[in-house]
């Protein structure tokens, strides 16, 4: 947001200008000159950074007063560090411009420019300790001029943000939110409150998230102002909305609440994150078809703007979206393509230190995933000890503990530590996370593990259990997934009837998602079920589809193992590997898929 508000220097320079020649201070005719210089050489195409230099630095040959000298400094400072290598010559400007501007009085504008961008550099040269007092100082003096105290305000919080001191960043947009109330801007006053929200999001305080976006909505509402401004708060306030939702694993949400109006007119970090954010919903769902139409979308999109813009934002939406949409690919039978992004974002990991640690643990959770999903147990159990190694995040921990514990169940010789991970995600006591979609798949996890025990009874109730929490929230793929593992229970105890009644619905809802080991799952259960109750045409279809359904999967595994990229399941520690060999082919096999 601060970034956001950004003035050029240039437009500073001709303010001041304007105020000199309104005054007695008329400017000199050699300063117009080589300023008018400068700008005409910054703004050429190509833009001619060096000589736009030389015109300013020839202003100090001229002995200018202090307001030029100050301005000059800053213009400097500003063109060296956004167009040039030359970071220490840049600092020792932005540092003059700082120090000789502090003096000057009604001279806001380049005083507090000059504060912004010199703590905008010092973080860009990880020098975080020194961009935090040069904020504080300019915030303390700076509550007369509204526009720059909030700028100010909303700097030194993103900074406290990305040292991950959430609480003082919270803090400070709290004391921005009072500040704009108190000042009547309403609109300020909601993007303060939004961020804060976003940021309480980060922290889990989902208790202090709830009353603060009721607040919002209200104010939200209320405002009338710019229509484009009032949807892109509205935006904001909705991508919240429904990520706390998400979060809490409650997928039901009021039907308009994604649901926005032209939003070809907002800001692009709100077109993004409204694409996100529709995607994560889509995919928890179980509209996967759905979840990958706007993601591909969203993707082509993004990769055109990248060509214009180089934000980090960009390559973190990016990230995020493939880390969905490889989840996606998975289920609906898709492993070679989900393998080849997967490779993608570790390429974009690689080109960001600060992407990488963030996403490090999500990519080898993908992995993990992928696999599950091509028989290679020992690898994925391997990817979830290393994700599980580099997360503190309890969501995401708690989900590599489900899908690790679901590894240890189907290798089924790995009973202590299997028994040691569910007394972690115990769903009937102390459940380490509030996500009622987690939650729902823990008992799903304890009635996979007591049907292969042969504890029917007791899978039941936990299947039961998920069904109920499923159902609440629309969560159709382990809704899917319980129904035919319900349905092969009743198979097995010889309740045909039952049994039928389960899988049925099962493949209707696998076939809506669609996902395909489900897909495949039911129809060996259908085969059986029909030729057991004496079916033969119904056994015949079903028979018929088992087989479809066996060849599209095998298909598909084959060219996921035999792609270079295959080797990624190897890679447990440090960076991933740039360079990939190629396979020979697949060394699993689709037995045990079922």
């Amino acid at each position: 947001l601060a970034n956001g508000c950004c003035v050029s220097s240039s437009a500073v320079a001709a303010a001041e200008i304007f105020k000199m020649a309104a005054s007695t201070e008329a400017p000199e005719p050699w300063y117009l000159a080589l300023l008018g210089f400068a700008e005409h050489f910054r703004t050429s195409s190509p833009p001619k950074i060096r000589l736009c230099v030389h015109c300013l630095q020839a202003v100090f040959q001229f002995k200018p007063p202090p307001r030029v000298e100050a301005r000059t400094h800053l213009q400097l400072g500003s063109v060296l560090y956004r167009h040039t290598k030359n970071s220490e010559l840049a600092q020792t400007h932005l540092e003059k411009a700082v120090s000789s501007s502090h003096s000057i009085s009604q001279f806001e504008d380049v005083k507090f420019e000059a504060a912004s961008i010199l703590s905008e550099f010092y973080c860009q040269q990880n020098l975080v300790d020194s961009a935090k007092p040069v904020l504080r100082k300019a915030i303390q003096i700076s509550q007369q001029t509204p526009y720059w105290h909030c700028r100010l305000l909303f700097q030194l919080a993103q900074l406290h943000a990305l040292e991950k001191d959430l609480v003082s960043a919270c803090d400070l947009l709290g004391v921005g939110a009072e500040y704009a109330r108190v000042m009547g801007s309403e609109y300020t006053r909601a993007l303060f409150l939004l961020s804060k929200g976003m940021l309480l999001l980060m922290e889990r305080k989902l208790s202090e998230v709830h009353p603060l976006l009721t607040l919002c909505g209200t104010i939200v509402e209320n405002w009338q102002g710019n229509p484009i401004q009032k949807e892109s708060l509205r935006v904001f306030f909705l991508v919240l909305q429904v990520t706390h939702y998400l979060d809490a694993g409650q997928v039901q949400l009021n039907p308009y609440g994604l649901i926005i109006g032209n939003h070809s007119s907002l800001p692009l970090a709100a077109q993004r994150a409204h694409v996100c954010v529709t995607v994560m919903h889509s995919m928890q769902a179980g509209y996967l078809e759905k979840a990958q139409k706007y993601t591909d979308k969203a993707l082509m999109q993004l990769e055109k703007l990248k060509m214009l813009d180089s934000s980090p934002i960009l390559s973190t939406f990016q990230v995020i979206l493939l880390e969905h949409i490889i989840m996606c690919r998975l289920v609906t039978g898709h492993k070679a393509t989900a393998l080849q992004e997967i490779s993608q974002v570790c390429q974009l990991c690689q080109q960001s230190p600060r992407l990488f640690t963030n996403h490090v643990a999500q990519l080898h959770t993908l992995l993990g995933l992928y696999c599950i999903s091509v028989n290679c147990m020992d690898n994925a159990e391997a990817q979830f000890t290393a994700a599980l190694q580099m997360t503190t995040h309890q969501e995401l921990w708690t989900f590599i503990v489900t899908n690790l514990a679901s590894v240890y169940i189907r290798e089924g010789n790995r009973h202590q530590e299997l028994y040691s991970l569910l007394e972690r995600i115990n769903p009937d006591h102390n459940f380490p996370v509030s996500s009622h979609c987690l939650r729902a798949a823990a008992f799903y996890i304890r009635g996979l593990l007591s049907f292969f025990q042969g504890r029917y009874n007791e899978a039941k109730r936990f299947l039961r259990e998920t069904l109920k929490m499923s159902n609440a929230e629309d969560l159709n793929r382990l809704t899917a997934c319980s129904l035919v593992l319900l349905g092969h229970i009743f198979f097995v105890l010889g309740n045909h009837r039952e049994s039928n009644n389960m899988v049925v619905p099962a493949m209707q809802l696998a076939s809506k998602i669609p996902d395909m080991s489900v897909q495949l799952w039911s129809s060996a259960l259908l085969k059986d079920l029909n030729k057991a109750c004496g079916n033969t045409m119904d056994a015949h279809e079903a028979a018929q589809m088992h087989q479809n359904f066996s060849q599209q999967l095998l298909q598909d595994h084959i060219a996921a193992c035999s792609l270079p990229e295959h080797n990624l399941i190897s890679w447990t520690d440090g960076l991933p590997p740039g360079q990939f060999q190629p396979q020979n082919g697949p060394t699993t096999s689709l037995a045990s898929l079922l």
